[in-house]
């Protein structure tokens, strides 16, 4: 039963910052990581490049709002999860610096060999965070060695188990997914038939791959007794809404299919939250070691200044996105460069 605080508001609100994050983020990842395939010269590869361009900086203030509020409404949570997961969380801020210092200097010169380097940046800067989100927040769900302090107690090869590779390698393939229907419904020409076909030849093996997970994160919820929080339509609807896709993406209706994959990150975040409710970090060593809602947060204060400072600027981030791909929105093709000189 969710009782309703501010450690479960603060809680809840940043589980809704992830899934805003997974959602945005994620086609941007997938377009990243699809750039070879649907690019096939310098020309195809910059229409990929300035769809992305005006979005993924403001995409990933979804990213470091979310770390944000975890480091200031639940501080240990934040400290033993930086502490533990350290090498993986590394590795994801390397890929995106080299991510976005690749936007940036991709066009600073004409040679082909510097944009085909500054490519590959993008594709691995796209595609490491793509895996190791996953990895991370299926490790999160399973519960990892936290000892009475609070500390995390394992090792880099703890974290590499099949159940957390699993999660890895479903966020991979569905972002990829949710990338190739953002480039649909964003490009013209050869670009976007390639991504039509990119997304129809993925999003088979994704549906099998978020089914695995959320079936093994059914199991992993009923051995704990934890399964309560989750109401059973949500994972049942996640599981069905790509297999849905399928038939959308085959009748070509891109926006559609587009919201499809949208809403199966959604409510896969969700779930992962709601089955964590209301630990943070579940111990594996001992459930009386969890680190909760409670046990990790600050002060009542800090959580009603935080409360009233998201009252007043959340709705202003929001507003401004909303605004900036509306005037954003139009399609990009070959001819729109070639006439910009983009």
């Amino acid at each position: 039963m969710i009782e309703y605080d501010l450690n479960s508001l603060w809680f809840a609100l940043i589980g809704v910052l992830w899934i805003g994050f997974f959602f945005l983020e994620g086609f941007d990842y997938g377009a990243g990581i699809l750039l070879p395939f649907v690019g096939k010269d310098d020309l195809d590869r910059r229409v990929v490049v300035n769809t992305l361009g005006p979005v993924w900086d403001a995409n990933e203030v979804w990213l470091l709002t979310a770390g944000g509020a975890t480091f200031a409404a639940f501080p240990e949570w934040y400290a033993t999860m930086f502490s533990g997961f350290y090498l993986p969380l590394f590795l994801i801020l390397v890929a995106l610096i080299v991510r976005g210092v690749a936007f940036e200097y991709r066009g600073k010169d004409k040679r082909p060999e510097w944009a085909a380097w500054w490519d590959r940046a993008i594709i691995f800067g796209s595609a490491l965070p793509a895996l190791l989100f996953g990895v991370a927040f299926a490790n999160i769900v399973r519960g990892v060695k936290i000892d009475a302090a609070g500390e995390y107690v394992g090792n880099l090869f703890d974290l590499l188990n099949p159940y957390a590779l699993l999660g890895g390698l479903t966020t991979l393939a569905l972002f990829t997914v949710h990338g190739a229907l953002f480039l649909s419904i964003k490009t013209d020409g050869d670009v976007a038939r390639r991504a039509h076909d990119a997304a129809m030849r993925l999003i088979a093996p994704a549906a099998v791959l978020l089914f695995g997970f959320l079936f093994w994160t059914w199991r992993n919820a009923v051995n704990i007794d934890n399964d309560g929080v989750v109401p059973s339509f949500i994972p049942i609807a996640t599981a069905i809404l790509p297999f849905a896709a399928i038939w959308v993406i085959r009748e070509r209706h891109h926006g559609w299919a587009f919201v499809l994959t949208g809403a199966t990150i959604a409510f896969t975040t969700l779930t992962i939250f709601l089955n964590l409710y209301p630990r943070v970090m579940p111990s594996s060593i001992d459930p009386a070691f969890d680190l909760t809602i409670y046990n990790a947060s600050s002060s009542s204060t800090t959580l009603t200044v935080m409360s009233w400072v998201a009252l007043v600027f959340v709705p202003v981030v929001l507003a401004y996105q909303v605004y900036s791909y509306w005037v954003f929105r139009k399609r990009i093709s070959r001819e729109t460069l070639t006439t910009t000189g983009s």
